[in-house]
C-alpha cells in the first residue's frame, strides 16, 4: 500500500481542485481520497507531498514511437513540396530502414521521454514493413520495462504489396491472442491491443474487407489516420462518391474503439457518421502543422475528440498549448476547458479497451498518477485550472510518475540508469540514417 499525504489534487474534467488531501493506493488502485485519512492504515510507503499537486496521468491518444530516432535527421532526401511528398521522401523510407534494434532504441527511448513528461499512457501506431514479425512484442518490451501504459498496433497498407498486407494483418491477430492470454492471468496488464491501418488512400477496398473482419473477430477498434491532407479526403470522393468516414462505415470499421487520427479535412458527414458510432477523432495539432496540411476547425462538434501528437514526442502539457493558442489564432470560439476535455477523453479510451476506471484521482480508479512540483503564483482554483494548464504548468513540473500503482519515475529520476540506453539509441539512430539510402 501506498499513501500520498497533505497533496492538492487536480481532475481535468470536469476542473476540479482538492487541496490538502490523502490518496491512498492498493496495489494498483485508488481505494480511497480524503482529509487526515493516511492514519487509518498501515501503508508500505507514505510520501508526504506537502501541498504538492497531482493529477491523473497524461494520455497521449495518436503517437508513432517508430519516428523517434528522425530526431534532427541528417539524410539524403529529396525535398517535399506537399503532404504525399513529406510521406515519400521521408516517412516511407525511414519505415522500411527499421529493424528490430532500431525498433527498440525508438521505443525505449520514446517510453522513458513519455514519463519524464506525466504521459503515463500512449496509444501507438507502429510502421516497420521490413520488420513486420515480433514488432509488436518488441514495443511491448519497451513499454513494459519502462512502466509505461500502451494501446498498440501494426499500419496495415497496400503500399508494400500483397504480402506485406498479409504478414501485417497475421501480426496483429497474433499480437491480439498474446494479450489475450496474458490479460486473462494478468489484471494489472500495461498493454491492449488495437487494429493499426494507415489511412484510406493505401487501402483497397479488398484490404479493408480484411481488417473488417479482425475487427469483428477480436471487437478491437481500428487505429487509422483520416483525412490528415486533402488529398485523402478527394481520395474517397473522386474514386469511390462517398466521404472518407462513408468508406470506413461501409466496412463496419466505425465503432466505440475506433482511434481516427488528425480529421482536418473532415465534412460535415464525417463528423455526423463519427458521433454517430461513438468513435474517437485524436487533434494532432503540432503535427498538423509541421507538415502544413491545415487546421482542424471544428474540433468542438466532434463529441469524442482527444489529443495526440502524430510521433512529435509524447508531452501532452506542451500539445495543448499549442491547440489552445492555434485554435485562438485560427477564431474559434473553443473554451479553455474544453481543451480539458480533450485531454481527459484519451482516458476513455483506454477505459474501452482496458475495461478499468482511468483518469481520475478517485476511489476505484486506476492508480496512474503525476506528481507537479508547480508552485502556482495566482489563485489556482476550479474555474481557472485551463488558465494555469495554457500558460504555467508544464512537463518541467513533473516530479514523479506513478503507473498501475508502481512509482517508475521518483524526484526526477528512474530506478535504473538511462544514460547507456541513450548512447545505444544514438549508434541506432546513425544506423538508421544510413540505412534511409
Amino acid at each position: 500500500m501506498l499513501i500520498l499525504k497533505n497533496v492538492n489534487s487536480i481532475n481535468f474534467y470536469p476542473p476540479i481542485i482538492n487541496e490538502d488531501i490523502d490518496v491512498v493506493i492498493d496495489k494498483n488502485i485508488i481505494s480511497e481520497v480524503g482529509k487526515n485519512i493516511s492514519a487509518k492504515y498501515k501503508a508500505d510507503r507514505i510520501i508526504d507531498l506537502s501541498g504538492k499537486y497531482i493529477s491523473p496521468g497524461l494520455v497521449c491518444s495518436h503517437n508513432h514511437f517508430y519516428s523517434a530516432l528522425a530526431r534532427g535527421i541528417i539524410a539524403e532526401m529529396k525535398p517535399a513540396n506537399n503532404f504525399l511528398e513529406i510521406l515519400q521522401n521521408l516517412w516511407w523510407k525511414l519505415d522500411k530502414a527499421i529493424d528490430q534494434e532500431i525498433l527498440y532504441y525508438s521505443g525505449i527511448v520514446s517510453s522513458l521521454e513519455a514519463i519524464k513528461a506525466g504521459t503515463t499512457s500512449v496509444i501507438d501506431h507502429n510502421s516497420s514493413p521490413n520488420f513486420i514479425k515480433g514488432s509488436l512484442n518488441t514495443l511491448k518490451r519497451c513499454f513494459e520495462e519502462a512502466g509505461l501504459r500502451g494501446i498498440l498496433c501494426y499500419e496495415v497498407t497496400d503500399r508494400n504489396g500483397s504480402n506485406k498486407i498479409l504478414e501485417s494483418l497475421k501480426e496483429s491477430a497474433d499480437f491480439i491472442s498474446t494479450i489475450e492470454k496474458e490479460s486473462a492471468n494478468n489484471p494489472e496488464r500495461l498493454i491492449e491491443a488495437a487494429i493499426g491501418a494507415h489511412a484510406q488512400f493505401t487501402l483497397s477496398d479488398k484490404t479493408l474487407s480484411l481488417i473488417s473482419e479482425i475487427v469483428n473477430q477480436t471487437g478491437k477498434g481500428i487505429h487509422i489516420h483520416i483525412c490528415e491532407d486533402k488529398s485523402d479526403a478527394e481520395y474517397a470522393t473522386i474514386n469511390f462518391g462517398i466521404t472518407a468516414a462513408e468508406r470506413l462505415a461501409r466496412f463496419n470499421l466505425l465503432n466505440e474503439k475506433s482511434i481516427l487520427a488528425h480529421g482536418v479535412h473532415l465534412s460535415k458527414k464525417d463528423i455526423q457518421l463519427i458521433n454517430e458510432h461513438d468513435s474517437f477523432l485524436v487533434h494532432n495539432p503540432r503535427s498538423n502543422m509541421n507538415n502544413g496540411v491545415g487546421y482542424l476547425k471544428y474540433p468542438g462538434q466532434i463529441t469524442n475528440t482527444a489529443m495526440g501528437t502524430d510521433g512529435i514526442g509524447s508531452n501532452m502539457l506542451e500539445e495543448i498549448k499549442f491547440a489552445f493558442f492555434k485554435n485562438k489564432e485560427s477564431k474559434n470560439k473553443i473554451t479553455g476547458e474544453i481543451f480539458l476535455k480533450f485531454l481527459q477523453n484519451g482516458n476513455q479510451i483506454l477505459e474501452r479497451y482496458f475495461n478499468q476506471k482511468l483518469g481520475r484521482i478517485a476511489p476505484g480508479y486506476m492508480a496512474d498518477i503525476v506528481v507537479y512540483d508547480y508552485l502556482p503564483p495566482t489563485p489556482l482554483v476550479n474555474e481557472n485550472l485551463s488558465g494555469h494548464l495554457t500558460f504555467g504548468l508544464s512537463s518541467h513540473d513533473v516530479e514523479t510518475v506513478i503507473i498501475n500503482g508502481k512509482i517508475v519515475y521518483e524526484n526526477r529520476q528512474f530506478p535504473f540508469d538511462t544514460s547507456s540506453i541513450y548512447s545505444d539509441a544514438r549508434n541506432a539512430a546513425k544506423k538508421l540514417w544510413a540505412r534511409i539510402k
